[in-house]
């Protein structure tokens, strides 16, 4: 396949996703309108380029990396983690997170590694941009914030487990092959 065709493949395939996203905060919106519990009055209206930056960023320790990211909504909402790609960065996602936030997610938006205030811990770590690094450095990211638990929970809605269950299970994760087989699958 000539790369010219695989890249207007990959950039049909990010707008259909915007779309889709967009639309279904749009279906949010309107059945939160309709329903009477809207968090906070009309659907904010969708202006691209309407806000410029976050209100602030924070750091965490999270893995091989301090991670600088961007929080909107509630902290106890279901999450939703806005991951960007190359060669955008977190202001790609600026004008979506509002949206999230008032539709009553809490919305994370971290830098990937390489990117605005993201460091690595240490300078023997080795440089990689492999989705399957960056992969591990959501999980990372996810423990850090105590919501890892939140995927077990979305998976497994009819398993009661206890956190003793829950940590002897985790650690079995932890395997250089578990992040590619899971991306595989």
């Amino acid at each position: 396949m000539s790369e010219e065709i695989s890249r207007d493949r990959r950039r049909y395939l990010g707008a259909a996703v915007k779309g889709l996203a967009a639309a279904e905060l749009v279906m949010i919106g309107a059945a939160h309108a309709q329903s009477g519990t809207a968090p906070r009055g009309e659907v904010p209206t969708i202006r691209a380029g309407s806000n410029t930056s976050f209100a602030s960023l924070k750091q965490i320790d999270a893995g091989v990396l301090n991670i600088g990211y961007a929080e909107a909504g509630p902290a106890d909402a279901p999450p939703v983690i806005l991951l960007h790609g190359w060669p955008y960065d977190i202001h790609s996602y600026v004008d979506v997170a509002p949206l999230l936030a008032w539709a009553g997610y809490r919305v994370l938006v971290p830098y990937v590694r390489g990117y605005g205030s993201t460091r690595f811990l240490s300078s023997e770590t080795f440089r990689n941009g492999r989705p399957s690094a960056l992969a591990v450095d959501t999980i990372a990211f996810m423990d850090a914030l105590r919501i890892a638990k939140l995927i077990w929970q979305i998976a497994s809605p009819k398993r009661n487990f206890d956190d003793a269950t829950f940590d002897r299970s985790a650690a079995s994760f932890d395997n250089p092959d578990h992040v590619a087989i899971a991306i595989h699958n």
